[in-house]
């Protein structure tokens, strides 16, 4: 009895190593860029053009075209695995940040998140994140967007 565990507790300690030994799965980046109310790739690439010294530029203007914006954004589809949002700020003149999410009550406590700030004109920054399948929402509350959606299909 012995004898046969010998060849199978080999077996098994060369799978540990080789699992060990495979590559980490590389992160794929999602670059964005932040100008005032917006973030460019996710309104199809166009560049509103809107001017904004605070927070409360950026409400009013949402106010008046967030849901019309919303609802012609872009969605971003995805397959789960690690991801970096490379987000830069082009031309705010304020701390901006990023925030991704589950979309709704259930999608917040069941999907991961990543959140950040300091964001200055010019900067850019990396949020990374592992991405589940489901439904997400991400935006910059500092320079307020509308939420716009990504899906991660598995």
């Amino acid at each position: 009895m012995k004898q046969a565990l010998i060849p199978l507790l080999a077996f098994n300690a060369f799978a540990l190593v080789a699992a060990g030994d495979a590559p980490a799965q590389q992160a794929k980046v999602i670059e964005l860029t932040q100008v005032p109310c917006q973030f460019i790739e996710s309104e199809n690439g166009a560049n509103h053009n809107f001017k904004s010294a605070a927070k409360a530029d950026c409400e009013a203007i949402n106010a008046k075209t967030g849901a019309e914006r919303s609802a012609s954004a872009k969605t971003i589809e995805l397959e789960p695995g690690k991801y970096v949002f490379r987000v830069t700020n082009r031309n705010v003149p304020y701390e901006l940040g990023f925030w991704l999410r589950g979309d709704g009550l259930a999608g917040r406590v069941t999907l991961p998140s990543v959140s950040g700030g300091g964001l200055t004109t010019g900067k850019t920054q990396d949020y990374e994140i592992e991405l589940k399948p489901g439904s997400y929402v991400y935006s910059c509350p500092l320079n307020p967007t509308p939420d716009y959606k990504l899906v991660v299909k598995g």
